[in-house]
C-alpha cells in the first residue's frame, strides 16, 4: 500500500457524518411512535382493563378502571354480533374482490391493445372515481338507490318493470359492493395497466410473428406476466374489504336493512362512541388486528411459495 493510501485509510469518519443516517430517519421513527406504536400501545393497555363500578356508579371514586386480564378479548370472541359481522363482510367481500379485479384487469387488458383510441382519456376516466371520497361515494348512490327520488325507480316504474328495493335483504350486499367496486377498480386498472406497460414490446412482437392472435397474447402473455400485480391488488382488496366502515355507516340511515353493528369495524364504533365502552372496543379492534395480519401473512407466504415453485420449474 502507498504511503498516500495509507494516510487516506487511516482517516477516520468525522462524527457528522457517523450521525447523519440518523437524523434522517429521525422524523420517520417519531410519527411512527406517535401515531402507529403510541395508539397501538393504548389500545393493547386498555384492551387488558375494565370499569369497575361500584353502587350507582356518582361520585369521585364510584367508577375505578381495574385490571380484568383476557376478559375484555374472550368476550369479543364468543360474541354473536361480531360473528354475524364477520359473516356479512365475507360475504360482501365474495362479490367485491373478484367482480373488481376482473375488471380492472378487462379495463387494463383494453388500455393496452394498440387499436385503443383515447387512452389517456379512457384511463382518466376509469380512475377518477377513485379520487372521490368514500363517504362522498355512498352518498350519491345511496341517493340513486332510494326509490323516492331515484331516477332509475322511476324510469322502471314508467316502463311498467318490477322495482328493486337494493337498501334491503340480499339485495344490500349487491348495492354495498357496487359502491366499492365503482370506486376501487380505477387504482387496481393503475396498478395492473403499469405493470402490463413494463412488458418489453418484443415479447409482443415475437408472439405476433409466431401467429399469436390479440386474445391469445392477453391469455397467455400478458396475464401470466402481470399475475404479481394481481397478487398486490388481491391482497389490498382483501384487506380493504375487512376494514369496510364507511359505505354501510353512511347508508344507514337511508334503510333499517342496516345495523349499528353490520360490520366488525361498525361494532367497535359502537362499543367505544355509543356504549362509551372503550375497554372492550379496544380488545375487539386488537382481535381485528390480529386477523387482518394473520390473513396477509398467510396470503404471502401462499404466493412467496407459489413463487418459489414457478422459479424452480
Amino acid at each position: 500500500m502507498s504511503p498516500a493510501a495509507r494516510r487516506t485509510s487511516g482517516r477516520r469518519t468525522p462524527s457528522g457524518v457517523r450521525t447523519a443516517p440518523y437524523g434522517f430517519l429521525l422524523p420517520a421513527v417519531v410519527l411512527f411512535a406517535l401515531f402507529f406504536a403510541l395508539p397501538v400501545g393504548y389500545a393493547l393497555w386498555l384492551s387488558l382493563h375494565k370499569v369497575d363500578v361500584q353502587g350507582l356508579g356518582l361520585g369521585r371514586n364510584a367508577r375505578t378502571e381495574v385490571w380484568a386480564g383476557l376478559e375484555n378479548y374472550i368476550a369479543a370472541l364468543t360474541d354473536s354480533e361480531l360473528g354475524y359481522g364477520a359473516l356479512r363482510v365475507l360475504g360482501y367481500g365474495a362479490i367485491v374482490v373478484p367482480v373488481m379485479l376482473g375488471l380492472a384487469l378487462l379495463f387494463a387488458l383494453l388500455l393496452d391493445t394498440e387499436r385503443v383510441r383515447a387512452r389517456s382519456f379512457s384511463r382518466l376516466t376509469i380512475f377518477l372515481p377513485y379520487a372521490i371520497p368514500g363517504v362522498v361515494a355512498a352518498l350519491l348512490w345511496g341517493f340513486l338507490y332510494l326509490p323516492d327520488v331515484s331516477p332509475f325507480h322511476h324510469v322502471l316504474e314508467r316502463l311498467g318493470l318490477p322495482q328493486p328495493d337494493l337498501l334491503d335483504g340480499g339485495p344490500l350486499f349487491v348495492a354495498l359492493a357496487n359502491i366499492a367496486v365503482w370506486g376501487g377498480t380505477g387504482f387496481n386498472m393503475i396498478v395492473i395497466y403499469t405493470s402490463l406497460r413494463s412488458v418489453p414490446a418484443e415479447v409482443y412482437e415475437a408472439a405476433k410473428l409466431d401467429g399469436a392472435t390479440p386474445l391469445q397474447i392477453a391469455l397467455r402473455i400478458k396475464i401470466p406476466m402481470v399475475v404479481p400485480s394481481l397478487v398486490l391488488t388481491f391482497f389490498f382488496s382483501v384487506i380493504a374489504t375487512l376494514q369496510v366502515f364507511s359505505e354501510p355507516t353512511t347508508l344507514k340511515p337511508l334503510t333499517n336493512g342496516i345495523s349499528t353493528t353490520w360490520s366488525p369495524l361498525m361494532k367497535v364504533y359502537n362499543d367505544a362512541f355509543v356504549a362509551g365502552n372503550v375497554y372492550a372496543a379496544s380488545a375487539t379492534a386488537v382481535v381485528l388486528a390480529a386477523a387482518t395480519f394473520l390473513l396477509s401473512f398467510s396470503l404471502l407466504r401462499a404466493s412467496d411459495s407459489r413463487a418459489k415453485r414457478q422459479g424452480t420449474r
